[in-house]
C-alpha cells in the first residue's frame, strides 16, 4: 500500500502541474469561445479604460443580462478586473492574464513558446 503522506517525485508533480495547466487553458479557450465574449474583451482592450455594463452593452448592442453574463465569465478566468464604484461595476482588462494567452495557444499548438517581455531596466543616472 503507498504511503500518501510521501511527497510527489519529480515526474509525478511535473505531470500533475502540466494537466492542472491544461485545465487552465481550456478554461480560457473555453471563455473565448462565444464571439460575443471577443467583442468585449477586444472592446475593452481597445478601450485601455474601465467600463460600465451599460456602456458596455451601449457598445457590443446585446441586452443588459446577456452581456452581464458573459462579462461573468470572462471575469472568471480573470480575463476581465472587476471594480465596484457605488451601485456600479467597471470591468477592464486584466493585462497580466491576456499577455500570457499567447503563450498559452503556442503551446496547445505545440509551437515555441514566445520570449516574454522582461522588466524594463531603470534608467540609470
Amino acid at each position: 500500500m503507498e504511503d500518501d503522506d510521501q511527497p510527489l517525485d519529480r515526474a509525478t508533480a511535473a505531470e500533475y502541474a502540466s494537466w492542472f495547466k491544461a485545465l487552465e487553458y481550456a478554461s480560457w479557450f473555453k471563455a473565448l469561445a462565444d464571439a460575443t465574449r471577443i467583442q468585449i474583451v477586444s472592446l475593452l482592450a481597445r478601450r485601455a479604460t474601465p467600463m460600465n455594463v451599460s456602456e458596455i452593452v451601449a457598445a457590443v448592442d446585446v441586452g443588459q443580462s446577456t452581456v452581464s453574463a458573459h462579462l461573468k465569465v470572462l471575469a472568471e478566468v480573470r480575463f476581465l478586473l472587476a471594480e465596484h464604484r457605488g451601485a456600479a461595476t467597471y470591468y477592464r482588462i486584466n493585462d497580466a492574464c491576456v499577455d500570457c494567452f499567447p503563450t498559452a495557444a503556442d503551446v496547445v499548438m505545440g509551437r515555441p513558446v514566445p520570449a516574454q517581455p522582461g522588466p524594463v531596466p531603470a534608467a540609470q543616472p
